[in-house]
């Protein structure tokens, strides 16, 4: 896209450069093939029966390999420049052409991307499908609903949210960049700003549900820690506050960042950071979170551990058998964040910046079934609740 995008500047520019220099040029006198721009080349007048050479367009992207190089046309004795099928300019351009040679290192990391990608489409696909099973349990069962599965309910959603926002820009990346370009009318409906609208809303609102997800973990800690060691509180009261910040602090920095975009990089579908400055608006807030968790997280372990020390017979109370069935959530959100916190993707090369590829990309997609699973179908209050259902269905 960056590449496509650059060479239609260029090309543009060559353009208006060749159309300037045809109108201020006298002509010749006699019989000559007229001075033409075929899309590809600017050509000067042509002597009748001979060939005219022009060097390679300097538009291409390859153009230091090739500067050298000559594109060459035939004037034929007609006058006229020679053409394939009647219609078709005819010129040879081999000189102009970049070595395609692809190396066997290129072609093994343009598979192993590739197998990044079925990955994490794999593991976003059967997170949402398990999340989705999980929601609808949690909303249809009166006896669940309580402030402590609202929070996970919400969870379940942006997880879900995360999902969907993935694979839709996914899609429309694909349906932009993945046309056949015939034509020049075909780089320009590209390049339009009407048709880059779609992927930036998609790249906006994965942007949004992404920090969404990170900030519905930090109220599940929040709340967590609260249960164990804040003191006794009223829920409903702090339930409007989970709510701010699960879905309304999301947006106190992705409308810098979206603003950023717009006045700074607006160029098409916002993917690209040129200046990593603007990544950080919306790469600060996850790792503050992901720090914040992992500090909570060692809070807690720390309180249990003194708990269990201080209980002989190994029974808890209902906050610790509660702290229990849910802690194994925190650890596995934020973890990768921490680990690759100063393996940013500007440092990283090489293994290191696979290896961070494919794990950042496996935790991400398959957290959400992970978090289903823990929070939802192995919890016992909602097997325990799903049993007798299916006992009075029976009955």
């Amino acid at each position: 896209a960056k590449v496509l995008e650059k060479t239609f500047e260029e090309w543009l520019r060559y353009r208006d450069e060749c159309l300037r220099r045809m109108a201020s040029e006298p002509y010749p006198a006699g019989l000559f093939c007229n001075r033409t721009f075929d899309m590809y080349a600017c050509w000067p007048d042509g002597s009748p029966g001979t060939a005219v050479n022009v060097s390679c367009p300097f538009y291409l992207p390859w153009f230091e390999k090739v500067k050298h190089g000559l594109v060459s046309r035939r004037c034929g004795t007609d006058g006229q420049w020679v053409t394939v099928n009647g219609s078709q300019p005819w010129r040879d351009y081999s000189q102009c052409e970049d070595e395609l040679e692809v190396t066997a290192e290129e072609e093994g990391a343009h598979r192993l991307m590739v197998s990044f990608k079925v990955l994490y489409t794999v593991g976003y696909s059967l997170s949402l499908l398990t999340l989705i099973s999980a929601l609808l349990i949690l909303t249809v069962f009166r006896n669940l609903r309580c402030t402590r599965n609202y929070i996970h309910a919400n969870l379940f959603a942006s997880f879900g949210l995360r999902a969907t926002s993935v694979m839709v820009k996914d899609a429309l990346l694909e349906r932009r960049w993945g046309v056949e370009l015939v034509q020049v009318a075909d780089w320009e409906a590209l390049l339009s700003h009407e048709a880059t609208l779609g992927c930036r809303a998609a790249q906006v609102l994965m942007q949004y549900c992404i920090l969404a997800n990170h900030y519905w973990f930090l109220v599940e800690a929040v709340y967590l820690y609260k249960l164990l060691i804040g003191a006794v509180f009223s829920e409903k009261n702090y339930y409007r506050l989970y709510l701010y910040l699960g879905w309304g602090t999301p947006v106190v920095f992705v409308v810098p960042w979206m603003a950023a975009k717009y006045l700074k990089e607006n160029a098409e579908c916002w993917a690209l950071n040129e200046n990593m400055a603007y990544w950080w608006i919306i790469r600060i807030p996850i790792l503050l979170a992901s720090l914040i968790n992992l500090l909570i997280f060692m809070r807690i372990l720390k309180v249990i551990l003194a708990k269990l020390r201080a209980n002989q017979k190994g029974y808890a109370d209902y906050k610790l058998r509660l702290a229990k069935a849910t802690l194994t959530l925190i650890p596995l959100f934020g973890i990768h964040e921490v680990v690759f916190i100063f393996a940013t993707d500007e440092q990283t090369t090489g293994i290191l910046r696979y290896v961070k590829v494919f794990f950042t990309l496996f935790l991400n997609s398959f957290q959400g079934f992970l978090v289903a699973v823990l929070y939802c179908f192995a919890n016992k209050e909602v097997k325990s609740e799903m049993k007798k259902k299916w006992q009075l269905w029976k009955l």
